[in-house]
């Protein structure tokens, strides 16, 4: 389990094709400190550590990502040097500064506007349709592995072949500083992940 919020921003080392996809990300997380098998979230997915060490005075590691996980979430376009939103597995007692967070990506979605509003950004993004119901308005979501408070919702072409959703968040300095958004550019695909309160309740709502 994770809480969203970001301890380090990794680059993406090597790639390497195994039959599997392994990453290999430097990080300045310290190798002895991370044990084999360990989760971490990378860009919102979490991934287990299969090998680390040190190159060049850098910590790195590396996971493995099968051709689901790089279906599926924006893994596969990743390549050499691609800054990562890093966070190490949570610990019982560990301060919960974001919310609860898996680790698992349940859809891609992508930037569609990016704008000063005061000292932050004002990002909007697009949604898939099934994700739209579990977005709701001051309600958290995950988006590339940060924890998020979500402004306004906005349902686009519902019903339709092409229905989507929009919603929007403002991203401080501070988060803009210390993770990958502040590289993030209008196009970009992101990692999605909703509550995990909602998808509860949704169920929920169904069976009733």
């Amino acid at each position: 389990m994770f809480t969203g919020i970001v301890t380090d921003v990794g680059r993406i080392r090597a790639i390497e094709e195994r039959g599997d996809r392994r990453f290999v990300i430097e990080t300045a997380y310290d190798p002895d400190g991370i044990d084999i098998g360990a989760s971490i979230s990378c860009s919102g997915c979490c991934l287990t550590v299969i090998e680390k060490g040190r190159a060049n005075g850098k910590g790195w590691f590396a996971v493995d990502a099968s051709a689901e996980t790089l279906g599926c979430t924006t893994l596969g376009d990743w390549k050499e040097g691609t800054s990562v939103n890093l966070e190490r597995a949570a610990k019982l007692g560990d301060e919960l500064g974001g919310h609860i967070v898996s680790g698992h990506v349940d859809g891609v979605g992508r930037i569609v506007e990016i704008r000063p509003d005061g000292d932050s950004m004002r990002f909007t993004f697009e949604a898939p349709d099934a994700l739209g119901r579990f977005i709701a308005s001051k309600g958290s979501v995950t988006i590339d592995g940060t924890s998020l408070t979500v402004n306004e919702v906005e349902d686009v072409r519902p019903g339709s072949n092409e229905a989507r959703t929009r919603f929007g968040v403002n991203i401080i300095p501070h988060t803009q500083a210390v993770t990958t958004w502040g590289q993030a550019k209008v196009g970009n695909s992101i990692n999605l992940e909703i509550d995990m309160l909602a998808r509860y309740v949704a169920r929920l709502a169904e069976r009733n």
